[in-house]
Protein backbone atom coordinates (compact mmCIF):
# COMPACT_ATOMS: atom_id res chain seq x y z
CA UNK A 1 0.00 0.00 0.00
CA UNK A 2 1.34 3.37 -0.91
CA UNK A 3 2.10 5.95 1.94
CA UNK A 4 2.20 9.68 0.87
CA UNK A 5 0.30 11.85 3.29
CA UNK A 6 1.12 12.57 7.32
CA UNK A 7 -2.52 13.51 7.63
CA UNK A 8 -4.31 15.83 10.12
CA UNK A 9 -8.22 15.49 10.54
CA UNK A 10 -10.68 18.51 12.26
CA UNK A 11 -13.09 21.01 11.60
CA UNK A 12 -10.61 24.20 12.31
CA UNK A 13 -13.09 26.44 13.06
CA UNK A 14 -11.59 29.70 12.71
CA UNK A 15 -8.04 28.44 11.25
CA UNK A 16 -6.44 29.92 14.47
CA UNK A 17 -3.20 30.15 16.33
CA UNK A 18 -3.89 26.97 17.94
CA UNK A 19 -4.61 25.22 14.53
CA UNK A 20 -1.50 27.03 13.39
CA UNK A 21 0.28 25.58 16.06
CA UNK A 22 -1.07 22.00 15.07
CA UNK A 23 -0.18 22.52 11.55
CA UNK A 24 3.86 23.77 12.22
CA UNK A 25 4.18 19.95 14.24
CA UNK A 26 2.63 18.16 11.06
CA UNK A 27 4.72 19.50 8.68
CA UNK A 28 7.81 19.00 10.90
CA UNK A 29 6.54 15.33 11.36
CA UNK A 30 5.66 14.90 7.88
CA UNK A 31 9.19 15.93 6.52
CA UNK A 32 10.77 13.81 9.13
CA UNK A 33 8.49 10.28 7.98
CA UNK A 34 9.70 11.93 3.91
CA UNK A 35 5.74 12.21 3.44
CA UNK A 36 4.02 15.13 2.30
CA UNK A 37 1.30 17.08 5.13
CA UNK A 38 -2.49 17.22 4.46
CA UNK A 39 -4.65 18.36 6.72
CA UNK A 40 -8.45 16.83 5.98
CA UNK A 41 -11.61 18.93 7.12
CA UNK A 42 -15.05 19.57 7.63
CA UNK A 43 -16.35 22.97 5.47
CA UNK A 44 -18.91 22.83 8.41
CA UNK A 45 -18.67 21.86 11.98
CA UNK A 46 -20.38 18.40 12.80
CA UNK A 47 -22.25 19.81 15.35
CA UNK A 48 -23.69 22.93 13.43
CA UNK A 49 -25.00 20.22 11.03
CA UNK A 50 -26.44 18.55 13.39
CA UNK A 51 -28.09 20.89 15.49
CA UNK A 52 -31.96 21.87 15.51
CA UNK A 53 -30.56 25.43 16.21
CA UNK A 54 -27.78 25.91 13.84
CA UNK A 55 -27.27 29.94 13.84
CA UNK A 56 -24.93 31.72 14.94
CA UNK A 57 -22.76 29.03 15.36
CA UNK A 58 -19.66 29.01 13.24
CA UNK A 59 -16.26 31.32 13.04
CA UNK A 60 -15.68 30.50 9.80
CA UNK A 61 -17.42 30.14 6.81
CA UNK A 62 -16.67 27.27 4.06
CA UNK A 63 -15.27 29.20 1.25
CA UNK A 64 -13.30 31.71 4.36
CA UNK A 65 -11.66 28.14 5.68
CA UNK A 66 -10.38 27.10 2.57
CA UNK A 67 -8.91 30.28 2.27
CA UNK A 68 -7.43 30.85 5.27
CA UNK A 69 -6.19 27.33 5.12
CA UNK A 70 -4.37 28.17 1.95
CA UNK A 71 -3.08 30.54 3.30
CA UNK A 72 -1.72 28.54 6.15
CA UNK A 73 0.47 27.05 3.20
CA UNK A 74 -0.93 23.53 3.83
CA UNK A 75 -2.60 20.98 1.40
CA UNK A 76 -6.26 19.93 2.78
CA UNK A 77 -9.08 18.61 1.55
CA UNK A 78 -12.60 18.83 2.61
CA UNK A 79 -14.40 15.77 3.59
CA UNK A 80 -18.04 15.25 3.31
CA UNK A 81 -19.62 15.28 6.97
CA UNK A 82 -22.91 12.95 4.95
CA UNK A 83 -20.58 10.34 3.86
CA UNK A 84 -18.58 10.08 7.05
CA UNK A 85 -21.49 10.98 9.49
CA UNK A 86 -22.30 7.08 9.42
CA UNK A 87 -19.27 5.09 8.41
CA UNK A 88 -18.05 3.00 11.12
CA UNK A 89 -14.63 4.24 12.52
CA UNK A 90 -12.91 0.69 10.73
CA UNK A 91 -14.16 1.62 7.60
CA UNK A 92 -13.55 5.34 7.58
CA UNK A 93 -9.41 4.13 8.81
CA UNK A 94 -9.60 2.06 6.05
CA UNK A 95 -11.72 2.79 3.38
CA UNK A 96 -10.59 6.70 3.50
CA UNK A 97 -7.27 7.78 5.64
CA UNK A 98 -5.43 4.31 4.22
CA UNK A 99 -7.24 4.19 0.70
CA UNK A 100 -8.03 7.20 -0.77
CA UNK A 101 -5.55 9.62 1.24
CA UNK A 102 -2.70 6.84 1.18
CA UNK A 103 -1.69 7.67 4.88
CA UNK A 104 1.32 7.38 6.16
CA UNK A 105 1.26 9.11 9.37
CA UNK A 106 -1.91 10.48 11.48
CA UNK A 107 -1.46 13.58 14.40
CA UNK A 108 -4.77 14.51 16.11
CA UNK A 109 -5.59 16.76 19.08
CA UNK A 110 -6.26 14.96 22.46
CA UNK A 111 -10.10 15.01 22.37
CA UNK A 112 -10.56 14.15 18.59
CA UNK A 113 -12.51 11.19 17.81
CA UNK A 114 -14.44 10.52 14.69
CA UNK A 115 -16.95 7.95 12.67
CA UNK A 116 -20.83 6.70 13.77
CA UNK A 117 -20.84 7.68 17.50
CA UNK A 118 -17.48 8.94 17.99
CA UNK A 119 -15.78 5.65 18.11
CA UNK A 120 -12.80 6.35 16.16
CA UNK A 121 -11.20 8.04 19.60
CA UNK A 122 -7.48 7.92 20.43
CA UNK A 123 -6.98 4.51 22.08
CA UNK A 124 -8.78 3.02 18.22
CA UNK A 125 -6.23 4.82 16.45
CA UNK A 126 -3.35 4.39 18.53
CA UNK A 127 -4.18 0.71 17.98
CA UNK A 128 -4.71 0.53 14.49
CA UNK A 129 -1.54 2.65 13.23
CA UNK A 130 0.25 0.65 15.67
CA UNK A 131 -1.09 -2.53 13.55
CA UNK A 132 -0.34 -1.14 10.05
CA UNK A 133 2.86 0.33 11.94
CA UNK A 134 1.88 3.87 11.01
CA UNK A 135 3.37 6.68 12.98
CA UNK A 136 0.98 8.35 15.40
CA UNK A 137 0.87 11.56 17.24
CA UNK A 138 -1.17 13.17 19.48
CA UNK A 139 -0.80 17.34 20.24
CA UNK A 140 -1.06 18.87 23.18
CA UNK A 141 -3.73 21.64 23.62
CA UNK A 142 -1.80 25.02 22.56
CA UNK A 143 -1.97 27.27 25.22
CA UNK A 144 -1.63 31.58 25.68
CA UNK A 145 -1.45 33.10 29.15
CA UNK A 146 -2.63 29.65 30.73
CA UNK A 147 -5.35 29.09 28.84
CA UNK A 148 -6.22 26.38 26.09
CA UNK A 149 -7.12 28.37 22.73
CA UNK A 150 -10.04 26.62 21.07
CA UNK A 151 -12.91 27.32 18.66
CA UNK A 152 -15.08 27.35 21.45
CA UNK A 153 -12.92 29.63 23.61
CA UNK A 154 -13.33 32.43 20.61
CA UNK A 155 -16.76 31.40 20.39
CA UNK A 156 -17.40 32.62 23.48
CA UNK A 157 -15.06 35.61 23.97
CA UNK A 158 -16.82 36.95 20.45
CA UNK A 159 -20.34 36.23 22.31
CA UNK A 160 -19.14 38.48 24.98
CA UNK A 161 -17.97 40.90 22.48
CA UNK A 162 -13.66 41.13 23.49
CA UNK A 163 -13.10 41.61 19.56
CA UNK A 164 -9.70 42.44 20.81
CA UNK A 165 -9.04 39.08 22.86
CA UNK A 166 -10.66 37.40 19.69
CA UNK A 167 -8.43 38.71 17.44
CA UNK A 168 -5.49 38.06 19.60
CA UNK A 169 -6.42 34.49 19.89
CA UNK A 170 -7.59 33.73 15.89
CA UNK A 171 -3.85 35.42 14.58
CA UNK A 172 -5.88 38.06 12.77
CA UNK A 173 -8.90 39.98 12.73
CA UNK A 174 -12.40 38.78 13.22
CA UNK A 175 -13.82 39.39 9.61
CA UNK A 176 -17.45 39.30 8.06
CA UNK A 177 -18.91 39.10 4.78
CA UNK A 178 -22.42 39.56 3.15
CA UNK A 179 -24.46 40.96 0.46
CA UNK A 180 -25.41 44.56 0.83
CA UNK A 181 -29.86 44.41 0.74
CA UNK A 182 -32.29 47.15 1.56
CA UNK A 183 -33.37 48.25 4.33
CA UNK A 184 -35.62 51.04 5.75
CA UNK A 185 -33.35 54.01 5.15
CA UNK A 186 -33.02 55.50 8.07
CA UNK A 187 -29.27 55.66 8.69
CA UNK A 188 -29.70 58.16 5.57
CA UNK A 189 -32.12 60.55 7.02
CA UNK A 190 -29.85 61.03 9.94
CA UNK A 191 -26.87 61.59 8.18
CA UNK A 192 -24.95 57.68 8.47
CA UNK A 193 -25.85 55.92 5.80
CA UNK A 194 -25.32 52.25 5.99
CA UNK A 195 -24.69 48.90 4.30
CA UNK A 196 -26.80 46.74 5.60
CA UNK A 197 -25.56 42.96 5.35
CA UNK A 198 -27.10 39.64 4.43
CA UNK A 199 -24.47 37.64 6.21
CA UNK A 200 -26.37 34.14 6.22
CA UNK A 201 -27.45 32.13 9.42
CA UNK A 202 -24.07 30.72 10.50
CA UNK A 203 -21.46 32.77 10.76
CA UNK A 204 -21.12 34.37 14.80
CA UNK A 205 -22.73 38.00 15.35
CA UNK A 206 -20.67 39.77 18.35
CA UNK A 207 -23.07 42.46 19.53
CA UNK A 208 -22.36 45.97 20.07
CA UNK A 209 -20.60 48.39 18.35
CA UNK A 210 -17.39 48.47 16.52
CA UNK A 211 -14.53 49.74 14.58
CA UNK A 212 -14.33 48.08 11.21
CA UNK A 213 -12.26 47.81 8.13
CA UNK A 214 -14.64 47.25 5.03
CA UNK A 215 -13.28 46.33 1.54
CA UNK A 216 -15.70 47.44 -1.22
CA UNK A 217 -13.98 45.71 -4.52
CA UNK A 218 -10.65 46.21 -4.43
CA UNK A 219 -10.76 49.49 -1.86
CA UNK A 220 -10.22 49.36 1.95
CA UNK A 221 -12.10 51.63 3.91
CA UNK A 222 -12.72 52.73 7.48
CA UNK A 223 -16.25 52.34 9.19
CA UNK A 224 -18.24 51.45 12.04
CA UNK A 225 -20.98 48.58 12.53
CA UNK A 226 -23.86 48.26 14.49
CA UNK A 227 -24.42 44.89 15.31
CA UNK A 228 -28.25 44.38 17.03
CA UNK A 229 -31.92 44.92 17.32
CA UNK A 230 -32.26 48.00 17.05
CA UNK A 231 -33.70 49.30 20.46
CA UNK A 232 -34.26 53.08 19.31
CA UNK A 233 -36.21 52.45 16.25
CA UNK A 234 -37.53 49.51 17.13
CA UNK A 235 -38.51 47.63 13.83
CA UNK A 236 -37.08 44.46 13.90
CA UNK A 237 -39.06 40.94 14.15
CA UNK A 238 -35.90 38.38 13.72
CA UNK A 239 -33.68 36.47 16.01
CA UNK A 240 -30.96 37.31 14.10
CA UNK A 241 -29.37 40.44 14.64
CA UNK A 242 -29.20 43.10 12.23
CA UNK A 243 -25.55 44.18 10.55
CA UNK A 244 -25.30 47.68 9.79
CA UNK A 245 -22.03 49.19 8.53
CA UNK A 246 -21.80 53.27 7.87
CA UNK A 247 -18.43 53.32 5.74
CA UNK A 248 -16.57 56.70 5.86
CA UNK A 249 -16.13 58.89 2.83
CA UNK A 250 -18.57 56.65 0.99
CA UNK A 251 -21.01 57.69 -1.81
CA UNK A 252 -21.88 54.35 -3.74
CA UNK A 253 -24.90 52.85 -4.78
CA UNK A 254 -24.00 49.25 -3.73
CA UNK A 255 -26.85 47.11 -3.32
CA UNK A 256 -26.31 43.87 -4.05
CA UNK A 257 -22.52 43.90 -3.69
CA UNK A 258 -20.77 41.59 -1.43
CA UNK A 259 -18.68 43.66 1.09
CA UNK A 260 -16.49 42.23 3.82
CA UNK A 261 -15.76 44.09 7.56
CA UNK A 262 -12.73 43.27 9.39
CA UNK A 263 -13.67 43.90 13.52
CA UNK A 264 -10.29 46.42 14.71
CA UNK A 265 -12.29 47.46 18.31
CA UNK A 266 -15.61 47.64 20.03
CA UNK A 267 -16.56 50.94 20.91
CA UNK A 268 -19.58 50.29 22.80
CA UNK A 269 -22.98 48.43 23.75
CA UNK A 270 -26.42 48.37 21.87
CA UNK A 271 -27.81 51.28 23.74
CA UNK A 272 -31.56 52.34 23.93
CA UNK A 273 -31.23 56.64 23.20
CA UNK A 274 -34.40 58.58 23.98
CA UNK A 275 -34.99 59.88 20.65
CA UNK A 276 -33.18 60.56 17.36
CA UNK A 277 -31.59 63.30 18.42
CA UNK A 278 -29.55 61.68 21.61
CA UNK A 279 -28.61 58.41 18.90
CA UNK A 280 -27.15 61.10 16.18
CA UNK A 281 -25.44 62.83 18.87
CA UNK A 282 -24.14 59.41 20.11
CA UNK A 283 -23.15 58.73 16.46
CA UNK A 284 -21.26 61.29 15.71
CA UNK A 285 -19.44 59.85 18.91
CA UNK A 286 -18.96 56.50 17.39
CA UNK A 287 -17.22 57.63 14.14
CA UNK A 288 -14.62 59.83 15.76
CA UNK A 289 -13.88 57.33 18.39
CA UNK A 290 -13.68 54.74 15.41
CA UNK A 291 -11.25 57.27 13.44
CA UNK A 292 -8.83 57.00 16.45
CA UNK A 293 -9.26 53.30 17.24
CA UNK A 294 -8.78 52.94 13.10
CA UNK A 295 -5.33 54.76 13.35
CA UNK A 296 -2.19 51.75 12.45
CA UNK A 297 -4.82 48.74 12.50
CA UNK A 298 -3.58 46.48 10.09
CA UNK A 299 -4.90 43.73 8.15
CA UNK A 300 -1.71 41.57 7.95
Amino acid sequence: MKRRHFITIGTFDGVHTGHRHLFSHLETLAAGALLKPLALYFPLPPKTLLSEHPEMSVLTLPKEKKRLLKAAGLPAEALDFKVCQNMPAQDFFEQTLLEKYQMGGLLVGPDFAFGKNRQGGIDFLRAECAKYKIPFSVADFYRAGGEKISSSLIRKVLAQGDIRLANTLLGRPYELSGVVVKGHKLGRKLGFPTANLDTGIYKILPLGVFAVKVRVGRRLYDGFCNIGFRPTVNTLHTILPLVEVNIFDFRQSIYGRKITIWFADKLREETKFSGLEALVSQLKQDREEARKKLQGFSLH
